[in-house]
């Protein structure tokens, strides 16, 4: 017993001890802990996202006052009616008698109101070619998608009945409607095809089923406890589906690597001739703190999305932190539990030809020691090379542009109401997504109030800001106005801003801004992404330092040393900006981009670089602080720091490689996707995680560990009052195992 101290000193070994010895009241907890989460968040239900919360400034301001009056705005509709040459124009009685085909059928739907003519309203081009019939749809505009198919009906008979014209239907309901039909299915399949994936790698990678399915047995049931916290939390931090899906992706991914991590430390402590106690508690002592240190830090990093005052980053990051948190207190409580119940029959179900028992003692990788064989030879050569390629693949990134994708960039032609988009925007610059002014004052029918927005109105189309037509529209009852501005630009998106600051700052301060009492924000998708734009760059800077400061206090408490702070940021940065290289070459610039179907996209979605970073800077650290706490063990064994470079890197190759495999195979997935937006993040999820456990963990980090030799331990001494969190191995860790091969029930040798 006089060891004992040692053995239980890390916060993980006490916790794997504790579970090991009381194995069904673990496995008991989680599962009460894990139903009763399901069960509480279902019985409080989920609070969304209020549109008001999603976003700041003038946004948010016109959200919220839309809110405060009640005013339900409807989902609004547009039928083009077009001249397919210019033989015929608006005046045409057959141009005519379509205008008041479509304004007959859909009022017989009795789905919409408020049908205008484009005779009454003056929405004809200035060629005379295209007009618009606009109306509202009845009912929740939320669910306006589910009732507009009878509209698109009544609307598609009218143009079988007057083929010499084109009679096109859009906006926001059939949107919608196109947007479900086409798309609607593809996140599930998307998160449902994930964990075959994943099960599949681990039956490679373990070669038993029972070992594959406790990966992700674990990461599911952290997904379904998560799913409950994040009901009960949205009562405090409304959530949305957005950040549910991320949370799967984390989850996932997380769940899957810590699970991995420890039970590959298990049975290569039991291939080395450990007895199950002492292998597991090897495992926790070892795997289990690289878990926490790993966990605490990702949670660090996601934590850093609260910091953008984005409801969805917000939620995201909320969501996303507690899966991990979950997912690593259940990797060092019920897995050392289940590992200690299943005993050898982990092994169970094993699959002929699969992972076959490597030779007593051959930890390693052969493909790893032989690369590492050339990096520590030349470690300077191998840094160079390695960081020179690195930085050239992130040199693209030196020109990102990043914006809000418009409905063409997103979807391409997949969708037949792209083409009607382009139309409208052709014919009627801004029509589709014009800018709405909310006008509140204290009475919306005083003279001086009428007579501004009328100067407004006037004022829009003077300016250069819109072509008209402006339409305003009163809520009496109360005292609100709308007044909606076709911004001079349409679909681009630089000119449609333009146009869009000449109302704000221009044409407002001249007509409404000079009466007292009037709240004016301008609203729409043209400001709503501006409005997006300026929140999201105004929070980059402390978002990236909250992330790179704790990130590199976490790492100099839980290893004790300066240096290996200081090159885990730096390769973590290296490994980001190269992903942020290849998203621009592929996406911006269009190299290769018609092997994913990305091409004509031509910039990145705005919130996807902060997301990126702060995802894969956490995600990174699962694979550093893995490897460098076996190098670390390795070097307190005794062993030169080359050496242990090399026993560290080659010994967790195996399983860095599986995590990664798993982890590019489901962000793959969604790089499959037909929006470009979740293409755009899944290929730069997969090739963030693909370079980091290749390059980053197989060559660079090596390399320079090598170059440094001792002084990658180095702590100065006016740091020497820094809490000492290292924790280190338990004593049958750091000694050689006797030369004995385990076996499992059936007598057969394990296999690692």
């Amino acid at each position: 017993m006089g060891n004992q101290d040692t053995r239980v000193r890390g916060l993980a070994a006490r916790a794997g001890g504790w579970s090991a010895r009381h194995r069904w009241a673990a496995v008991g907890i989680w599962v009460l802990f894990v139903v009763l989460a399901m069960g509480i968040g279902s019985a409080v239900g989920t609070v969304e996202v209020k549109e008001s919360d999603q976003l700041g400034g003038e946004t948010h301001t016109a959200a919220r006052i839309i809110e405060d009056a009640g005013i339900e705005e409807p989902a609004g509709e547009t039928v083009l009616v077009q001249a397919k040459d210019g033989s015929v124009k608006a005046t045409d009685a057959e141009f005519r008698a379509a205008v008041g085909a479509v304004v007959k059928a859909v009022e017989g739907t009795g789905k919409v109101t408020d049908v205008t003519s484009p005779y009454d309203t003056k929405t004809i081009s200035r060629d005379g070619r295209s007009a618009l019939v606009q109306f509202d749809m009845r009912g929740d505009s939320d669910t306006a998608g589910e009732r507009v198919e009878p509209v698109l009906k009544a609307v598609e008979g009218v143009q079988k009945e007057h083929s010499s014209l084109r009679i096109e239907e859009i906006g926001g309901a059939s949107m919608m409607k196109q947007y479900d039909d086409a798309f609607g299915d593809d996140f599930q399949q998307a998160e449902l095809s994930a964990v075959p994936v994943a099960l599949g790698i681990l039956l490679i990678a373990f070669g038993a089923l029972v070992a594959a399915l406790l990966p992700v047995a674990l990461a599911l049931t952290a997904i379904i406890a998560t799913t409950g916290l994040m009901a009960i939390v949205s009562h405090f931090q409304p959530m949305d589906d957005t950040a549910s899906s991320v949370m799967l992706l984390v989850g996932l991914a997380v769940g899957v690597d810590y699970c991995l991590f420890y039970l590959r430390r298990e049975r290569e402590e039991r291939e080395a001739g450990r007895d199950p106690e002492t292998a597991l508690r090897i495992a926790a002592a070892t795997s289990g703190r690289a878990v926490i240190v790993s966990g605490v830090t990702v949670c660090v990093a996601m934590a850093g999305m609260l910091f953008t005052g984005l409801a969805t980053f917000e939620a995201m990051g909320l969501a996303s932190l507690m899966v991990v948190a979950v997912a690593m207190v259940g990797s060092v409580t019920v897995l050392p539990a289940l590992l200690s119940l299943l005993g050898h029959r982990v092994e169970k179900g094993r699959i002929p030809f699969l992972n076959r028992r490597r030779k007593s003692g051959d930890n390693g990788s052969r493909f790893w020691s032989a690369v590492l064989k050339g990096v520590l030879a030349k470690p300077w050569v191998s840094v160079l090379v390695a960081a020179g390629a690195l930085l050239a693949v992130a040199a693209p990134a030196v020109g990102m542009k990043t914006q809000n994708l418009t409905l063409d960039q997103e979807f391409g032609d997949s969708l037949p109401i792209v083409q009607t988009y382009d139309r409208v925007n052709e014919a009627f610059p801004g029509g589709t997504g014009p800018a709405t002014v909310v006008v509140k004052a204290d009475d919306i029918n005083a003279s001086d109030v009428r007579d501004a927005l009328q100067r407004f109105k006037e004022e829009a189309v003077s300016s250069g800001a819109s072509r008209g037509p402006v339409e305003i529209k009163l809520h009496d009852a109360q005292n609100v106005a709308f007044v909606y501005v076709p911004l001079v630009g349409g679909s681009d998106q630089d000119k449609a801003g333009a146009s869009l600051e000449k109302l704000r700052d221009e044409v407002r301060p001249a007509t409404l801004g000079k009466v007292d009492g009037v709240q004016a924000p301008i609203t729409g998708e043209v400001a709503g992404n501006k409005d997006f734009n300026d929140q999201l760059l105004g929070s980059v800077a402390p978002v990236f330092a909250f992330v790179v400061v704790f990130a590199f206090l976490l790492m100099l408490l839980s290893f004790r040393s300066l240096t290996i702070a200081i090159t885990s940021i730096v390769l973590n940065l290296l490994s980001v900006g190269a992903a942020y290289g290849i998203l621009v070459a592929v996406f911006q610039h269009g190299w290769g981009a018609s092997l994913v179907g990305a091409e004509g996209v031509g910039a990145i979605v705005t919130w996807l670089p902060l997301f990126l970073f702060v995802i894969l800077f956490g995600l990174s650290m699962d694979y550093h602080v893995f490897v460098v706490s076996r190098i670390r063990e390795a070097h307190v064994r005794g062993l030169s720091t080359n050496e242990a470079v090399k026993h560290g890197v080659v010994t967790t190759a195996g399983v860095v490689t599986s995590a990664a495999v798993i982890m590019v195979a489901v962000f793959a997935i969604f790089g499959t996707l037909s929006m470009q937006s979740m293409k755009q993040m899944g290929v730069g999820l997969a090739a963030a995680v693909l370079i980091d456990a290749t390059i980053i963990r197989g060559v660079l980090l090596p390399a320079v560990m090598a170059l440094l030799g001792e002084r990658n331990w180095y702590l100065p001494k006016w740091l020497g009052w820094l809490p000492d969190m290292t924790h280190d191995e338990s004593p049958e860790a750091i000694a050689p195992a006797k030369a004995a091969t385990a076996q499992n029930d059936e007598g057969a040798p394990l296999r690692v």
